[in-house]
């Protein structure tokens, strides 16, 4: 995935980012007061299909009360409180307050139940500032999909092996990280019927 930074004259909170969103199609980030164009792969998006159909269906055969989207931004903040606008590759949010103001943007402040984000060059995104915004604003589950093996050994190990990190809160409301690899089936709180291993995302 490549990033294109958008020049501005100023550095924009969260809402003048909504208001100055590009009419040319794609995917925006906030970033450190910037507009950032993400151009993801298509293997890339293959992945973020195939993940984001497996919860739709698991939302649909269980009668869970969740939303599923790969178009909500949500507003995050940084360790000194800068207003970031991401956009996860899968989003799951509470369908009663996906509801409540349905002619709204889908943009939110309140945290999602799951984001997923597929990683790619800048794998450092993913696993620091997007880790640690997503635990700051309350996401109960947080998943980085490293197909590619790209991040560093500390992560990985040696060999790197492609992974699945799956992040969830605890009583503190901190982060507990499990890692899956191969035939691993992954574990999630928020879909625990789920049946869904690495491979299988891997061989989309």
């Amino acid at each position: 995935m490549t990033l294109t930074s958008i020049p501005t004259q100023q550095q924009l909170t969260f809402t003048q980012f909504l208001e100055q969103l590009p009419n040319e199609a794609g995917r925006y980030e906030l970033v450190n007061g910037e507009i950032v164009r993400t151009l993801p792969t298509r293997q890339h998006e293959d992945i973020a299909d195939f993940i984001a159909d497996a919860f739709k269906n698991e939302v649909k055969r269980c009668d869970l009360n969740y939303r599923v989207s790969d178009r909500i931004v949500i507003r995050t903040l940084t360790p000194i409180g800068t207003e970031q606008g991401r956009q996860p590759d899968v989003s799951v949010v509470d369908k009663t307050l996906w509801e409540l103001n349905r002619n709204a943007y889908t943009a939110f402040v309140d945290p999602l139940q799951v984001a997923v984000e597929v990683v790619s060059t800048n794998w450092e995104d993913d696993y620091v500032d997007k880790l640690d915004e997503y635990q700051r604003l309350g996401i109960a589950e947080y998943w980085i999909v490293d197909y590619l093996a790209i991040a560093s050994r500390s992560y990985l190990g040696n060999p790197k092996v492609p992974t699945i990190f799956v992040y969830q809160v605890d009583e503190t409301g901190n982060y507990q990280r499990q890692s899956y690899q191969g035939s691993d089936l992954i574990l999630s709180l928020t879909f625990p019927e789920l049946q869904l291993t690495v491979e299988q995302i891997l061989n989309v």
